[in-house]
C-alpha cells in the first residue's frame, strides 16, 4: 500500500511502526474470508482490509477519528483471525491497537458510550472493586427494564452468585510435590480470579502434583489487556509496569523458569510487552524479558509428563479461543494435551470465527456479538460433545450463555484426569 506520511509523522515512533504496517498491505483481500463481523453484515468497512483504509486515512492526514472511522473500529473483535490468513505479514493488531488510542484521543463519543467504557477499563481490571460491583447486579437485573439499553448486556452475562476470594490467588509459594523441576510464576487474571476461581485453584495442583512450584507474586495485578483494547494506553502502560516490576523482583530473589498464563487473552498482551514498551527507556529491556519468559498454560503441559489416571473418556469439544490460535499461534499443544489425558478431542466447524467474546466486546457490541455466539454454539452441538474445554474465561462465559452443555477450562480437565476432583462445571 503506498503511503504519504509527512517526516514530522513519522517522527512518532508509534506513526512510523504504522506506516511500516500499511505499506505492507497489498490489498488481496484473503482477511475478508475469514473476518466474523464481515461475515455477518458484507459491509467492507466491517472488514480488515476496509478498516485498514480508514486507519491509513485518519493517521496519514493527521485528522481526529470521525463517526464512521470509529464505529467501524469499535466493531472490530481484534480476533486477529487476519493476521493468520495474511499471506503478507501485516501486523494488523498493532496497526488496530494504534487506532484504537488515536480515536479514545480525538473522538468525542456520546455521553453514555464514554461512560460505559471509563466504567469497564476502571473496574475490571480491579478485582475488589468487581466482585462488589457484581454482587449488586441481581438487584439491578430486578430493575433492568428502567435502565438505559447500554447496560443491559452487562447485566445479562453477570453470573447469578459470585464465589468468594481464593485463596489460590493470595499471593504466596505453592510448593511442588516431590522433586522440584520448575518454578513458575501464575497471571491469576483480573476478571479470572473473580468470575471463576476454581481455573486457578485447577492450575495450583496440576502444577505441583507434576513437580513444579507455583508462585503468585505480590504487588501484580492487571496485565493491562482490558483498558489497551479500550484504547486508554496510559492506565494500560501503568497496570502493566506494575505487573512487571512485581515479576521481576521474583525473578531476582528466587529465579523463575516460566511466567504462567491460564487467560489466553491476557497471554497475547504480556508476550508483547517487549513491543508495548520498546521506547521506554527503564522498561524496554525488563518487559523484554517477561514477554520471552510467559507461555500458555497448555505450552508448559507439554514440557510436563502427566501423570494420568483414570478420569473417563469424554468426548471434549475445544473450543480455540482467537487469543490463542490467532494472537499466539499456538494451535496444537492443548489437543494434544487433551488427547496425551484421555480424552476424545472433536473438529469443531468453523474453528478458526471468534464466539463473539473478545474481552469487553460482548459488552459493548452485543448486537454482533450474539449472533456470533449463535454461530459458535450451533457448529459446537453439531459434533454432540459431552463438554465443552476452552482457554479462555471469556470465550467460556460467552459460550456457556448459549448452551446447556457444561463448560470447563482445559486445565480443569487435565487437573481431574491426573487425579484432582472432577470439574464443578461438569454438574450441568
Amino acid at each position: 500500500m503506498q503511503t504519504h506520511f509527512s517526516l514530522a509523522a513519522l517522527a512518532d515512533p508509534d506513526m512510523a511502526q504504522s506506516e511500516k504496517i500499511l505499506r505492507a498491505c497489498v490489498h488481496c483481500g484473503f482477511c475478508n474470508a475469514t473476518c466474523p463481523t464481515y461475515l455477518l453484515t458484507g459491509d467492507e468497512l466491517d472488514s480488515p482490509r476496509g478498516r485498514i483504509y480508514l486507519i491509513k486515512e485518519m493517521l496519514e492526514n493527521g485528522r481526529p477519528a470521525d463517526a464512521r472511522t470509529t464505529r467501524h473500529v469499535d466493531r472490530c473483535l481484534s480476533c486477529l483471525s487476519c493476521m493468520t490468513t495474511c499471506p503478507s505479514g501485516v501486523h494488523y493488531m498493532h496497526l488496530v491497537d494504534h487506532a484504537r488510542a488515536r480515536i479514545e484521543k480525538t473522538c468525542r463519543r456520546p455521553f453514555a458510550d464514554r461512560a460505559l467504557r471509563t466504567l469497564l477499563a476502571f473496574i475490571l481490571p480491579r478485582p475488589k472493586l468487581f466482585r462488589a460491583a457484581l454482587r449488586l447486579a441481581p438487584l439491578g437485573k430486578r430493575f433492568a427494564a428502567l435502565l438505559p439499553q447500554r447496560l443491559k448486556p452487562l447485566l445479562a452475562l453477570a453470573p447469578e452468585s459470585v464465589p468468594a476470594p481464593s485463596d489460590a490467588d493470595r499471593p504466596q509459594v505453592f510448593p511442588a510435590e516431590g522433586a522440584r523441576i520448575m518454578r513458575v510464576v501464575l497471571l491469576n487474571g483480573c476478571a479470572q480470579s473473580v468470575l471463576d476461581t476454581r481455573i486457578n485453584e485447577a492450575i495450583v495442583r496440576l502444577l505441583a502434583r507434576h513437580g513444579v512450584e507455583v508462585v503468585v507474586a505480590e504487588g501484580a495485578g492487571c496485565c493491562g489487556a482490558l483498558p489497551h483494547h479500550l484504547g486508554k494506553v496510559d492506565a494500560s502502560l501503568a497496570l502493566a509496569r506494575r505487573t512487571i516490576d512485581s515479576w521481576t523482583r521474583e525473578i531476582e530473589r528466587g529465579g523463575l523458569d516460566h511466567i504462567v498464563i491460564t487467560t489466553s487473552g491476557c497471554g497475547v498482551s504480556v508476550k508483547d510487552y517487549g513491543n508495548l514498551f520498546r521506547n521506554d527507556a527503564r522498561f524496554a529491556d525488563k518487559a523484554a524479558r517477561i514477554s520471552a519468559m510467559a507461555c500458555d498454560v497448555s505450552e508448559l503441559v507439554e514440557k510436563l509428563a502427566l501423570k494420568v489416571g483414570a478420569a473417563p473418556r469424554l468426548r471434549v469439544a475445544y473450543h480455540a479461543a482467537c487469543s490463542l490460535q490467532h494472537g499466539q499461534k499456538i494451535t496444537r499443544p492443548p489437543v494434544a494435551a487433551l488427547e496425551g489425558a484421555g480424552f476424545e478431542v472433536l473438529a469443531v466447524p468453523e474453528g478458526h470465527i471468534c464466539c463473539g467474546s473478545a474481552g469487553t466486546y460482548n459488552l459493548l457490541q452485543p448486537e454482533l456479538a450474539e449472533p456470533l455466539r449463535a454461530r459458535k454454539v450451533a457448529n459446537i452441538e453439531s459434533v454432540a460433545p459431552d463438554v465443552i474445554a476452552a482457554g479462555n474465561l471469556g470465550c467460556m462465559m460467552q459460550i456457556g450463555a448459549g448452551t446447556a452443555l457444561p463448560v470447563v477450562h482445559l486445565v480443569e480437565l487435565l487437573d481431574w484426569a491426573t487425579g484432582g476432583p472432577r470439574p464443578e462445571g461438569m454438574a450441568r
